[in-house]
């Protein structure tokens, strides 16, 4: 098949799983076409079967905004014109699937159905914005196939926006011959020479990713033992989380890292991950990390107790309770037998039900299955 492929091309979950989603069926055959105003994180360099359009908007005095849904809509269409799509597949509802909707009415009588991918915020903050529901309902409905990343997000988006059309859940995924546990070549020892447990925290640096909460949570463990803390990802919290660092002292013990492509090599290196999170519609991160047979130690919200089941891949602890987390977090880095046991029970859950090759084909079924009734 010939899928074009449009997503956020930030460091967030929606377009890290639409890249991966890419690559992953470019593997297995088909053409990738990815459209959007930059390249997508983690996209490899275009080669035969992966392709970058970008998406040019107007800069024009008139426009205090550039119109980029009008913008990727021309392109999308333009693509699809050229290299003969089969369909689309947008993830994030706004605005990629009201720019798909218009791409598919401009092809008309050459049909080009279109799937949206629902990932979190777009529902339960963007979505359900009064200025925006009816257009967020509208292109949702609109869509030839719906899927949703967690039961979860299936229910909240039923509920919050009254959907009257199926949506299916096809959970977010992890390529587990990438994200492995670590071997002779980890790279542990660059951070924590002594052999210092190393906690480690991975997003986009949001406010409802909690950054301060990391950053308390990790000053408890190192009051009682020594420690080590990787920051991975980068935005808006950051400088806020760097502040915390220096007002407590912490400077010697955490590692800001900023955004990476190649995360495996640094979560495998970890003893616990840190999600904090005010809501997780999934928590790619956590996923991530327990295929790389690391716990994690996590908000009890949103989709995270689909992915971790409490005091065995790791711990679920009510949001905002920071003295819990940090209690937990010690639990297992004081504690290597339950560390290592803990650690096996991830890369057996990550590997057992969220790994590609089963994912990978849900999406390729529900491809066929609209390209069948169109």
């Amino acid at each position: 098949m010939k899928i074009g492929i449009t997503c956020y091309p930030t460091y967030g979950g929606s377009g890290v799983v639409a890249t991966e989603l890419g690559l992953e069926l470019a593997a297995r055959g088909h053409d990738i076409h990815f459209i959007s105003y930059a390249v997508p994180v983690r996209m490899t360099e275009p080669s035969e079967r992966i392709h970058f359009h970008e998406v040019e908007m107007l800069n024009y005095p008139l426009f205090n905004h550039p119109p980029y849904t009008l913008a990727l809509a021309t392109q999308m269409v333009n693509v699809a014109a050229h290299e003969s799509l089969d369909l689309l597949h947008v993830h994030y509802a706004i605005p990629h699937s009201v720019s798909a909707y218009l791409a598919r009415a401009m092809r008309n009588p050459h049909r080009l159905p279109f799937v949206t991918t629902l990932h979190g915020t777009d529902i339960t903050l963007v979505g359900v914005d009064r200025s925006y529901l009816p257009i967020t309902r509208f292109s949702i409905e609109q869509s030839d196939g719906v899927t949703a990343i967690s039961e979860y997000l299936r229910t909240v988006t039923l509920r919050e926006l009254n959907i009257q059309r199926s949506v299916e859940v096809i959970p977010n995924f992890v390529n587990c011959d990438v994200f492995q546990p670590a071997d002779a070549n980890c790279r542990r020892g660059e951070f924590a020479p002594q052999g210092e447990p190393i906690l480690v925290h991975l997003s986009n640096f949001r406010p409802v990713k909690r950054i301060p909460d990391v950053i308390d949570i990790f000053a408890t463990v190192r009051a009682e033992i020594p420690a080590k803390l990787l920051m991975i990802g980068d935005g808006p919290e950051r400088t806020i989380a760097e502040w915390l660092v220096r007002e407590k002292g912490l400077m010697k013990d955490v590692y800001f890292l900023g955004k990476q492509n190649q995360v495996q090599e640094l979560l495998n290196c970890a003893d616990v991950l840190l999600l904090p999170s005010e809501i997780e519609s999934f928590g790619l991160a956590a996923l991530e990390g327990m295929a790389c047979g690391v716990p994690a130690v996590c908000s009890e919200v949103g989709g995270l107790p689909e992915v971790i089941t409490n005091g065995v891949e790791g711990f679920l602890v009510p949001g905002h309770d920071v003295k819990t987390m940090a209690a937990r977090t010690l639990e297992i880095v004081t504690n290597p037998h339950r560390r290592e046991q803990m650690g096996i029970a991830a890369r057996a859950r990550a590997s057992t039900t969220f790994c590609s090759q089963k994912i990978i084909p849900l999406y390729e079924d529900l491809y066929k299955r609209i390209l069948a009734n169109t």
